[in-house]
Order: structure tokens, then C-alpha cells, then sequence
């Protein structure tokens, strides 16, 4: 990542532009070029694909995303994923196997920590726990993301708290659940299809209006810019979103989950 934003910043100052130029030119913010080139941002390929149309560069910006090494597609801990997700204009999101960081309460987020194999240490949980917490301040921005949530009700149902404190984070759903931009959907046990069997992932519109994808998996995640790939998984959610319960019947499942119907 940081050597494709030294390749940005050179063929920047050989065809004389200063950022704010390239950016104003690509329709871009002038902080999208300087983060790029400091490498704290990821040069995704429709912006690299205008970038080489900018400064003459024959591709060369397109090729060195494609060919990006492996370490810099898997982050550690997910950091560049999380940099997007503050800025995000929209989030979709779909979870099997936990309620989403996004919506988990403190005691929720510390259990899900403690889970973990091999453990962290307390100091390691209290720090997770408080990042996971601080990543919500997006549901009550000024001007919030647009966000879209399937989470299969196999999630829910995991004992993993007391009941009290499971019955506190089910209200602090059906509490998400009616923020404004928010849209909660629970895909029920007893659905006919299932289009999320190969497991989580999260979709993702940038502030530039740059589709990407963002999954996890035992040894890691992944960020995908791929646009066919991006495609595939925004039909999978698109089905997932047919197939789950209507928001209105979403609330009504966690009132019943909660033993208040």
C-alpha cells in the first residue's frame, strides 16, 4: 500500500499538479490523494484507473493494485477496513455467527473478546472492547451512513451472557433498530433460503462513491475492491435481504425473543 502512494505522489510531481489539483481533477478530496500517498488509504481500482487517465501513466497505477502483495490485502486487525468505515456514506452488513460490532453492547463486546483463541489479556480486552465501542459513534454522526443490517437469528440465540445482560442487548437492538438511516433485518431459523452460507461480510460505499467488501475468516480478512467480486456480493445481500423478516416483523422478534409478546 505505501509503495503504490510513493508511485501517486511521483507521477503526481512529474506531471506538476499539487493535491488539491489531482484531487479537484479526479473529483476526489484533497485528503483521499494525501492519504493515499502517505499510505494510510488503499488505492482502489476505479480511482487508480482514473488516476493513470490523469497523469498519463499508461496503467501503470492499475497494474501495481492488481498485483498489490497478499499483506497488504489483509490488514492487521482489519485497521484499513475500519478507516472506511468511519467515512463510509453507506453500510451493508451481513453476520451469522455474532451480533455486528456496530450494534453489541459493552458486555457483549467484552464476552466475544474473551472468546477469543488464544486469549488476550485483560488489558488487550479493555482495549478492544473500548475501540469496538468507539467505532459507534458513527450511528449518531450529524450525518449518520446509511445502514443495512441481516443478522441471522442463530446469532441471537447463543447463550454466550446472562440472561439479564442478553436481554440488554437484545434492547439495545431493537434500540439501534429504529435509529434514523438504520435498517435491522433477522433472517429466521425457519427460512426456506439462505444466500449467507459461506458466511459474513460487509459492503461499503465511500465517500467517493467506490464500492467495496470486507470479510473475515479464521486466519484473517480481507478487503475487496474487485468489482466482480464486490457484484457477487451485493447480490448475495440483496437475496438475504428478501429473505430475512421486514423490519417491522424484525422488532416484533426480538419483542418475542425478549418475552414481551
Amino acid at each position: 500500500m505505501k509503495l503504490v502512494g510513493k508511485l501517486v505522489g511521483l507521477f503526481r510531481v512529474a506531471a506538476g499538479l499539487t493535491q488539491a489539483q489531482l484531487a479537484e481533477r479526479a473529483t476526489v478530496q484533497m485528503e483521499t490523494i494525501a492519504s493515499i500517498e502517505q499510505g494510510r488509504r488503499t488505492l482502489l481500482p476505479d480511482l487508480a484507473r482514473r488516476l493513470d487517465e490523469l497523469l498519463a501513466t499508461k496503467g501503470a497505477l492499475e497494474t501495481a493494485v492488481d498485483n498489490m502483495p497478499e499483506v497488504d490485502l489483509i490488514p492487521a486487525w482489519a485497521e484499513r477496513y475500519m478507516d472506511l468505515e468511519r467515512e463510509a456514506l453507506a453500510l451493508s452488513w451481513y453476520d451469522s455467527q455474532v451480533i455486528p460490532g456496530l450494534l453489541q453492547t459493552e458486555a457483549y463486546a467484552r464476552v466475544v473478546l474473551r472468546n477469543r483463541v488464544p486469549a488476550f489479556s485483560e488489558d488487550e480486552v479493555n482495549e478492544q472492547a473500548a475501540a469496538r465501542l468507539e467505532r459507534q459513534d458513527i450511528l449518531h454522526r450529524k450525518h449518520p451512513p446509511t445502514i443495512s443490517l441481516v443478522v441471522w437469528e442463530a446469532a441471537l440465540l447463543l447463550e454466550l451472557l446472562p440472561p439479564e445482560s442478553r436481554a440488554e442487548q437484545l434492547r439495545h437492538l431493537r434500540s439501534c433498530a429504529q435509529l434514523p438511516g438504520v435498517c435491522l433485518q433477522i433472517l429466521p431459523l425457519n427460512s426456506k433460503g439462505h444466500a449467507g452460507l459461506d458466511g459474513p461480510f460487509t459492503l461499503l460505499e465511500t465517500p467517493d462513491h467506490q464500492q467495496v467488501a470486507y470479510s473475515e475468516t479464521q486466519r484473517g480478512s480481507q478487503l475487496v475492491s474487485d468489482p466482480n467480486e464486490v457484484s457477487i456480493l451485493a447480490q448475495k445481500y440483496a437475496m438475504l435481504r428478501a429473505q430475512a423478516c421486514s423490519p417491522e416483523e424484525t422488532l416484533g422478534l426480538l419483542d418475542r425473543l425478549l418475552g414481551e409478546r
